[in-house]
């Protein structure tokens, strides 16, 4: 009977049914888009801090960079003198470490050691600036007037040629570039992960103190390297094995080699700059990131969150706005739907006075004409959840189909100064800021889903609330008064 009687009377109030629904759909819809657009907000700004220092990197451990004391922490060149008549081209390396003081490598150990910590790993960061190029002696021209002779008052010559050196002069280039020490025996952590070896091959576990190279895909094309190419630093002869694209953005660094090799390079014997950190589980991030600051004294934790706040641009911009103005525009829409639903669920009891009033009057009990009410309105719910459910997965599906680019600028933190990395500095970028243009997508996930389906309910069963609180003061005398 229950369900013969709220099948007609849906069929026979269609109109209200559909207005009901379509309120309902709206909220709902909304709220589907909004969270998917969200969620593809956060997979993008993921994907950007990916190409910062690695993939499955959780937390980044460094040292800050202390102002420098005095010059002699600057860069020095210093060249030969050339002997008469030879004019060789001369060149320079400075190797020097990026970003952060240095951490010795048994703080890698250490910080592996506390609780929550899944793996650790350490790396070193230089940069390196090469000078190169040759002096060019001038020529003595000796002055052809004759006047050179006469010396000083009186006429007293000095025996001395007068003329001037001209021409000669120096012509050196500057190159400019990063490395990074990455450790080979551990290659699922570390900014070389950010990167796919599109040619040649990555590092072998038992090259660590190799002399070989990997190099990333722009520097390569730039300085015409390919698999096989030596590439010097510092007097010392790499092979490049492999070239390295990003995912994503720009490289961590121009040249990856074996950190006992960075070492060697920067006289830095068994230290990092920077470590980094995999959680056992992603909700232990800060206790973990609080564990390390706690025991291990002296060193700043930059976890994802963190260097979230770096992220500026049209990205940063529209995550803010999906988060804190859709959200808000969600609620009220659906707080707006619900109130509309129960009104008018409530409107459409009061003119079914005559039909509620009589089936009292035949024998139905109060609660008997509530739960049909409250029947109807939870159908309409339903319908108006699939409707909704419906429009906002081709909402999120045109989102990404038109996949809208964002622009998410990096850098302008403290730190090292470098930029782009955790702290704003270490092995991530040459320059102070970098520019990555990222394109948004709107993932709809079954959490999604099931909570358009819990807001369907809910309209349902508020709307039955009002409709049922009416349907239940009735009484048959309403009914009789009614009859003409």
């Amino acid at each position: 009977m229950f369900f013969t009687y709220l099948r007609r009377e849906l069929r026979r109030r269609r109109k209200a049914a559909l207005v009901v629904a379509s309120g309902l759909a709206l909220g709902i819809a909304l709220v589907i888009v909004v969270n998917s657009v969200s969620s593809g907000m956060s997979k993008a700004q993921d994907k950007v801090l990916e190409s910062l220092y690695g993939l499955g990197t959780d937390m980044t451990v460094t040292k800050a960079a202390e102002p420098a004391a005095s010059s002699s922490e600057r860069p020095r060149f210093q060249f030969d003198a050339q002997a008469d008549g030879e004019d060789e081209e001369q060149s320079t390396d400075r190797v020097m470490v990026q970003g952060f003081q240095t951490l010795s490598s048994s703080t890698v150990t250490e910080v592996g050691s506390q609780s929550g910590v899944s793996d650790a790993v350490g790396g070193l960061s230089l940069q390196v600036i090469k000078v190169s190029g040759q002096f060019t002696r001038g020529q003595f021209q000796q002055d052809q007037s004759g006047g050179g002779q006469q010396g000083g008052p009186g006429g007293g010559g000095t025996g001395q040629p007068q003329g001037e050196v001209r021409g000669g002069g120096a012509d050196f280039d500057v190159n400019n570039y990063s490395v990074y020490g990455a450790d080979v025996t551990k290659p699922a952590l570390g900014p070389l992960t950010s990167s796919k070896i599109t040619s040649g091959r990555t590092f072998k576990s038992t090259e660590t103190n190799a002399k070989v190279v990997v190099a990333d895909t722009s520097y390569a094309k730039e300085k015409k390297l390919k698999v096989g190419s030596t590439v010097t630093v510092k007097g010392t002869k790499f092979k490049v094995i492999g070239i390295a694209t990003p995912d994503s953005g720009d490289a961590a660094a121009n040249l990856y080699i074996p950190l006992k090799q960075a070492q060697t390079l920067a006289d830095a014997k068994n230290k990092v700059t920077t470590i980094y950190v995999k959680a056992t589980d992603s909700q232990r991030i800060d206790s973990v990131k609080s564990a390390i600051q706690k025991n291990i004294s002296g060193t700043t934790v930059t976890t994802s969150a963190d260097l979230a706040d770096t992220v500026s641009g049209s990205l940063s911009t529209a995550s803010s706005l999906a988060t804190s103005v859709g959200k808000w525009l969600s609620i009220a829409v659906l707080v707006a739907a619900f109130l509309v639903a129960g009104l008018l669920t409530s409107s459409a009891v009061s003119r079914r006075v005559r039909e509620f009033g009589t089936l009292k009057a035949l024998g139905w009990k109060s609660g008997r004409v509530t739960r049909q009410v409250v029947g109807e309105a939870i159908v309409n719910g339903l319908l108006g959840g699939a409707l909704g459910i419906a429009v906002g997965l081709a909402g999120a599906y045109a989102v990404t189909a038109i996949s809208p680019t964002l622009e998410a600028q990096l850098g302008g933190g403290g730190g090292g100064g470098t930029g782009g990395g955790p702290g704003g500095g270490g092995p991530m970028r040459q320059t102070a800021s970098s520019t990555l243009d990222v394109a948004l997508t709107a993932p709809v996930s079954l959490t999604t889903v099931a909570l358009a389906v819990g807001l369907a309910v809910a309209g349902g069963l508020i709307a039955g609330a009002f409709g049922g609180w009416r349907a239940s003061r009735l009484r048959p005398a309403d009914a009789l008064r009614r009859v003409e």
